[in-house]
């Protein structure tokens, strides 16, 4: 089965997290490398995709910068409702009929029938992330892929049909968050980058991982 191209594809990356283990901070627009993380995972994420979604809760003023923002939380629920919730906004946006614009692609106008998601911390994402993710659900005939590297599981790092939307608004409905618990029951499978350097998908939680994604950067 073919790949989709671009037009097909949509991203989105998370930030809506609280940044307890960045003493508070909204970690997507932590400096690092003199550029907000969300800079450095939208430059990376962008060209694998037509379309380029932000779901925050915070600062939206500062994340329209690098794509189109969502705002992620259910006002029933409250925000900090975790990643699944930030998917679920997007999708919602996914889907929504859009009025024709005059000088609009008609490619544009399309609803993209993939959604490749990353995290607003991992700002050293592979360059081919979105197409190896959407290959690996295709040959396994699954809905979603997910990533996995030199044997350590990145669940939030993944591909899904935007066709799981009412799935997943039914899974978190039911009062569930996790995502892997939602992968497994959707029938989420691997997809492999043991050949991607060791940090291809660090997480920046501490300012730890800040000093030490520091000094990567400067590579």
């Amino acid at each position: 089965m073919a790949e989709p191209d671009r037009g097909e594809v949509a991203g989105l990356i998370l930030a809506g997290g609280q940044g307890s283990r960045m003493n508070g901070q909204d970690k997507g627009l932590v400096v690092l490398h003199g550029e907000p993380m969300v800079a450095h995972v939208a430059r990376r994420l962008a060209p694998q995709v037509g379309r380029l979604i932000i779901s925050a809760n915070r600062h939206a003023d500062r994340y329209g910068r690098y794509g189109e923002v969502v705002a992620d939380g259910d006002p029933g629920l409250g925000a900090w409702q975790g990643p699944l919730m930030g998917i679920a906004a997007a999708l919602l946006v996914v889907f929504r009929q859009r009025a024709f614009e005059p000088g609009v692609a008609a490619s544009n106008l399309a609803t993209p029938q993939w959604l490749v998601v990353a995290p607003c911390d991992t700002p050293f994402l592979p360059a081919d992330m979105a197409s190896r993710l959407i290959g690996a659900a295709l040959a396994a005939q699954s809905p979603m892929a997910y990533a996995v590297a030199h044997g350590q599981r990145h669940s939030a790092c993944m591909a899904l049909r935007t066709s799981l939307r009412p799935g997943l608004l039914a899974y978190l409905q039911g009062g569930d968050r996790k995502v892997g618990l939602w992968q497994a029951r959707t029938g989420a499978v691997q997809a492999l980058f043991d050949d991607a350097p060791p940090h291809a998908f660090m997480n920046v939680n501490t300012p730890e991982d800040l000093a030490q994604a520091e000094r990567y950067a400067s590579q």
